[in-house]
């Protein structure tokens, strides 16, 4: 019997005890199995049987045993540092999808892989791809929090998700609060250096406002070159973040000067963005502010610790500039 036969017995006996409705069985013995093979490094083995097995609890809607051998499958992967692949990608993300939105080891198995590809890939926070399929799944689920986090750095389809949610939110709330819905998604987009991102996210929050709401007085306004940003007079705020992209893309100080002077009041109200304009002056019009710490620092900790704010509080790396892109893209 080839290797390969071996293994694949393994697996279908495995399945059978979960079809015979024996779940714990088929998960204890499938660690003992793994377990032989992982201390082989025999990696290959490893995976193919915990993936097969959690899959099947995962079907038969055991997620906690499920979970177990999905997390399990992460830690051989830490073991045999995998890269982050399609290949290794693709089971992940196929466990994550059969997970029930309700099962407690999923947000551990999330936790758990995005590690894993933060030290084994190429993005000290985690795949992007990864972050995606989880950000959007909160966001399917109405888990706005959650969502943010991950499709912040996310990939390039990710905005538009992010966007899509925060304005389905925003519908359930007054109609002057637009501008504190658009800013959740593009405040942070300048916060981790993603202008395009950024811009999509307030061009998409627009199309959709004005769209839904005929009636609303909107003005055209040109600037140099080909940049236009549409002012809305009853929204004094959703022109403060069209314009701040705008100084951003220019990276020019006097305009953001004029602008924090020109909606002060206005930001005054909100008060939740305080610091991370503070950053953003800083990181891409070299406008230093009082040497407290790194509220980038402290954003990401409190996206990433559960809450929603872009707060500061003390660390010690000061913020880096960042150069506005070459071309400034219209905001129309």
């Amino acid at each position: 019997m080839s290797k390969t036969d071996k293994i694949e017995k393994i697996i279908s006996r495995l399945q059978s005890r979960i079809a015979e409705g024996q779940y714990y069985e088929a998960q204890q013995q499938t660690r003992v199995v793994a377990a032989r093979y992982t201390k082989a490094a025999n990696w290959d083995n490893a995976v193919d049987i915990l993936y097969n097995v959690a899959q099947s609890l995962l079907k038969a809607g055991q997620g906690g045993s499920g979970g177990d051998l999905s997390v399990l499958l992460v830690d051989v992967y830490k073991q045999a540092a995998l890269k982050p692949d399609s290949a290794t990608k693709g089971k992940l993300l196929t466990l994550l999808r059969l997970f029930d939105s309700q099962e407690p080891t999923r947000k551990k198995f999330i936790t758990e892989l995005i590690a894993w590809s933060a030290k084994f890939g190429e993005y000290p926070a985690g795949d992007p791809e990864l972050h995606h399929v989880v950000g959007t799944l909160y966001a399917d689920e109405h888990e706005p929090y959650e969502a943010e986090r991950h499709l912040i750095i996310g990939t390039k389809e990710s905005a538009e998700v992010l966007t899509r949610m925060e304005y389905e939110w925003y519908k359930q709330d007054e109609s002057h609060t637009a501008a504190l819905y658009a800013a959740r998604a593009v405040l942070p987009y300048l916060l981790v250096a993603n202008v395009r991102a950024a811009t999509t996210s307030y061009r998409s929050f627009v199309q959709k406002l004005t769209a839904d709401n005929p009636g609303l007085s909107v003005e055209n306004v040109r600037g140099s070159g080909s940049s236009e940003v549409r002012i809305f007079p009853s929204l004094p705020l959703l022109n403060f973040l069209g314009l701040l992209l705008l100084a951003v893309q220019k990276g020019s100080p006097d305009l953001f000067r004029q602008l924090k002077q020109k909606y002060g009041s206005h930001i005054a109200e909100v008060g939740a963005w305080d610091e991370s304009l503070e950053l953003i002056a800083e990181m891409y019009f070299g406008i230093q502010r009082p040497r407290q710490g790194n509220p980038l620092l402290d954003m990401m900790g409190s996206m990433f610790g559960g809450g929603a704010g872009f707060g500061g509080g003390a660390a010690k790396k000061p913020a880096r500039r960042v150069e506005a892109p070459p071309t400034a893209e219209g905001l129309d």
